[in-house]
């Protein structure tokens, strides 16, 4: 199992499905593709985005989520990459 503040720490954005929703109940299969809508400049704490499922049929699902990137400062590691850039970023500034 893999800790969520690890995952931003390597520059990995961990999600988390709302309410009752999970991979399960959502029908997900391995033919299912996926984009996330909501990412950009104005990432923030605990945001909700959408996740859109494309189907093997050709359909599609919107499904809200939540970021579990939690803080600023994580929103910061996310937004470089990741906790090593970040620093190695700060570092050549100076």
């Amino acid at each position: 199992r893999i800790h969520r503040s690890n995952l931003i720490g390597m520059g990995v954005l961990p999600l988390q499905f709302e309410g009752a929703d999970s991979w399960e109940t959502l029908g997900i299969d391995a033919d299912a593709r996926f984009d996330i809508h909501g990412l950009g400049e104005a990432l923030a704490p605990r945001q909700q985005l959408t996740l859109r499922i494309h189907r093997g049929d050709g359909s599609h699902d919107d499904v809200a989520l939540r970021s579990r990137i939690d803080t600023e400062v994580e929103v910061a590691y996310f937004q470089h990459g990741g906790i090593l850039p970040y620093v190695l970023r700060e570092i050549l500034a100076d």
